[in-house]
């Protein structure tokens, strides 16, 4: 992904960043997906410890 920032300065300093909305979304659908892939890979993690179910036993349980 490209990006096409304008920086805005205050006092001589960096202080802002203005993105285009398409980049702006685009970047917030990244950090999304990140974010669930962290999880996931939290939940993946908190599960090995857990016992497991046959899948036959889940179906006949419903």
């Amino acid at each position: 992904m490209k990006l096409h920032p304008q920086i805005l300065e205050k006092e001589g300093k960096n202080e802002f960043v203005v993105l285009p909305y398409e980049e702006y979304q685009a970047l917030m659908e990244l950090m999304h997906d990140y974010e669930d892939l962290r999880d996931l890979r939290e939940a993946k993690e908190e599960s090995k410890k857990d016992k497991s179910i046959p899948l036959e036993k889940v179906i006949s349980n419903l």
